[in-house]
């Protein structure tokens, strides 16, 4: 005779809860960075063209020195930012060569928003200075290369505010320092207080920085409506962007 079996318990109608996840461990979302599924691979052509622009940049600077003196043409916003461009150049060829990651978006945003500055400055208000390498080749050379060398998306408006930063610092400089040029003339005539006046100047120079601004957060929203230049589609059929050294 088999033993009866014994009756099965009442499921509860109430499912008791689960205790809350303290706020110290709650889980927090991750990404997962592209090196991790595609690894950096070498761009010799990409660094190549890097260094040509860095050297563009740099026969730029090395011609504007030959027709003033040093301190001059140092002092000019053209010349600073084509140097600029021409060291994160070279640091960026070194890291395409050597499959390294890239440099961040700040420095090499900044860089290629100070160049385009110098170049619009340059066409629209005539700065008084006509060096094609320095105002047209380089700005032209380093927009083709953010273009078509380097994955989109990777600015955010934040970097527009700090790009901010120098330009406001370099008019203060010339506001403050506007008495030694004054004899070799000055570097940019519209922003000359012995010519127009400190009110003018100030005005110029305050539409200057909200032109330069808004041109800033222009480049930021192009990076992020622009195609990916390059792409790599993985086995699994995820498109995924290997970073761009």
């Amino acid at each position: 005779m088999t033993a009866p079996i014994p009756p099965t318990p009442p499921i509860p109608r109430d499912i008791p809860e689960l205790p809350a996840i303290p706020r110290t461990h709650r889980l927090l979302p991750s990404t997962v960075p592209a090196a991790a599924v595609v690894p950096p691979v070498r761009r010799p052509l990409a660094a190549i063209l890097r260094v040509l622009i860095a050297g563009t940049a740099a026969a730029g600077v090395a011609f504007e020195l030959r027709l003033d003196s040093a301190p001059r043409v140092l002092s000019h916003f053209a010349i600073q930012a084509d140097i600029l461009l021409a060291v994160v150049m070279l640091l960026s060829a070194r890291r395409a060569w050597t499959a390294r990651r890239p440099l961040p978006a700040a420095l090499t945003g900044a860089a290629l928003l100070y160049v385009t500055i110098t170049s619009l400055t340059h066409h629209v208000l005539d700065t008084g200075t006509a060096s094609p390498l320095v105002h047209t080749v380089t700005p032209v050379a380093a927009l083709l290369e953010w273009l078509l060398l380097t994955s989109p998306g990777r600015l955010r408006l934040r970097h527009a505010a700090m790009w901010m930063a120098y330009p406001c610092a370099y008019l203060l400089f010339l506001l403050a320092a506007a008495d030694l040029f004054a004899p070799a003339g000055p570097l940019y005539p519209f922003l000359d207080p012995a010519a127009h006046g400190y009110r003018h100047t100030l005005t110029n120079a305050l539409l200057l920085g909200l032109s330069f601004y808004a041109l800033a957060v222009l480049l930021v929203a192009l990076d992020h409506a622009r195609p990916n230049p390059i792409h790599h589609r993985a086995k699994t059929g995820f498109r995924l962007q290997p970073p761009v050294g």
